[in-house]
């Protein structure tokens, strides 16, 4: 029933403006975010932003690997103390390898979520802007199933993200 109603006012408005010429469009949203300039340079930010952690971190990976090896091939000449303190050492990289890495994918999540708000709100602004320009009555973006290339528009959002990326 609740989603006959959405149906039934859709159906009453074009109805009501079957006199008039309705201009509908479709935006692909994926491929305006996949495309936009401002995502690539959001991806470049991002990686300039962590590659000095995730390089430290590749490190303390390669140090732990390294003691790891020493221990399995020198544990049979070691003293008990030295192979038990070697085996605590490990276990505290690893540790401390681990909590990096959890707060590292943390902070890039939430920093790529605010990326992503930015790009989405440009792509908003792009959308309302080309609407506006060619007077369209209706842009779709979400939830379409299928869409003719005649009303594709999300070409036409893009060249209006490049431009406003300038």
């Amino acid at each position: 029933m609740k989603n006959r109603i959405p149906l039934f006012l859709m159906l009453m408005f074009v109805t009501g403006l079957s006199h008039a010429e309705l201009k509908i469009g479709y935006v692909n949203m994926q491929k305006v975010l996949e495309k936009a300039p401002q995502s690539a340079k959001a991806k470049s930010r991002l990686e300039t932003e962590f590659s000095p952690r995730e390089k430290t971190l590749n490190s303390q990976i390669k140090e732990i690997k390294s003691l790891e090896d020493k221990l399995s091939k020198d544990s049979a000449v070691m003293s008990e103390e030295e192979r038990r303190r070697l085996e605590k050492d490990v276990l505290d990289k690893k540790r401390e390898a681990t909590r990096a890495q959890q707060e590292m994918s943390e902070d890039f999540n939430m920093r790529r979520n605010e990326e992503l708000g930015n790009i989405q709100k440009r792509v908003y602004e792009a959308v309302r802007a080309l609407a506006k320009e060619e007077s369209y009555d209706l842009l779709l973006a979400d939830g379409v199933m299928y869409a003719n290339d005649q009303i594709d528009v999300t070409n036409r959002v893009l060249q209006k993200m490049e431009t406003s990326s300038q």
